[in-house]
This record gives structure tokens, sequence and C-alpha cells, in this order.
């Protein structure tokens, strides 16, 4: 099944995407956008494009366990993407992922504004690795 994954962020939202096996997930591309309304649009026209069955966003919850207003407002986007793209959207949790995320830019030598413009689709990737995996075992 192709899946889409989204890091959704405050002025970034990465993009990323698995092919149909499930096996090699990839950077899709970054949106930069305030506007949530807008950056829903703009996720519903790669939605077209990719043709994804599945979406899963990044659901920032605190190192406890318990959710905060980020995690608020990641809920809200997620049911806004599926408003407007008709595709069903689960929330994986993303503890720690933009951690990962800039550890594997600093391994790679991405520094500067290569890094802030990439970050935010490795940390899709990340979410997007995670919870294929969690596919992946659960069968």
């Amino acid at each position: 099944m192709k899946i889409m994954s989204v890091d959704y962020g405050d002025a970034r939202t990465g993009l990323a995407v698995c092919d149909k096996t499930e096996f090699l997930a990839s950077p899709l591309t970054v949106i930069n956008e305030y506007n949530a309304e807008r950056c829903a649009e703009k996720i519903a026209g790669f939605v077209k494009s990719e043709k994804p069955e599945l979406i899963v966003v990044g659901l920032p919850k605190n190192m406890d366990g318990t959710e905060g207003d980020r995690a608020e407002k990641c809920r809200e986007f997620g049911k806004l993407i599926s408003e407007k793209t008709g595709v069903e959207v689960v929330m994986w949790d993303e503890r720690c992922t933009t951690v990962s995320a800039h550890q594997i830019l600093n391994e790679t030598n991405v520094r500067g504004k290569k890094r802030k413009a990439v970050v935010d689709a490795v940390a899709a990737v990340i979410i997007l690795e995670s919870y294929l995996e969690f596919r992946k075992n659960s069968k």
C-alpha cells in the first residue's frame, strides 16, 4: 500500500512517501506555509499526484506519553487533511523524530540553509519508517 507521512510544523511541513511494497520511504518535499488551511490544500495536491491510500500524521507526544497543545494542533490538522483529501489519516507518535533527523543530517554534514530546507522531510521519513516497521511487525 502506498502511504504518505506528514511532519506538521507551524512554518514548515515535511512530506514523505513509501512505495507500494512498503519497503522504501523517501522524502517528498517540504511545504513552507504558516496557514494550516493552505498547507492542507497543498498536501491535497501531493495526494492527487502521489495517490497514497493512507496518510500518517506525526503526533508530538511529551516524553511521558501525555499530549500537549502541539499534539492537539496536529490532531486538528490530521482531520483537516482527511476532509480535504478523502484519504484515511492515522496519527503516529513522533517523539524524537526531529532530533533523529538532525542527527542524520549531522552525520551527512548537511548544514545551514540546506539543513533547514530538508530537516522536516527527513523527519517525515523517520515517522513513515517507524509506522512501516509497526505494520510489518503486527502482521
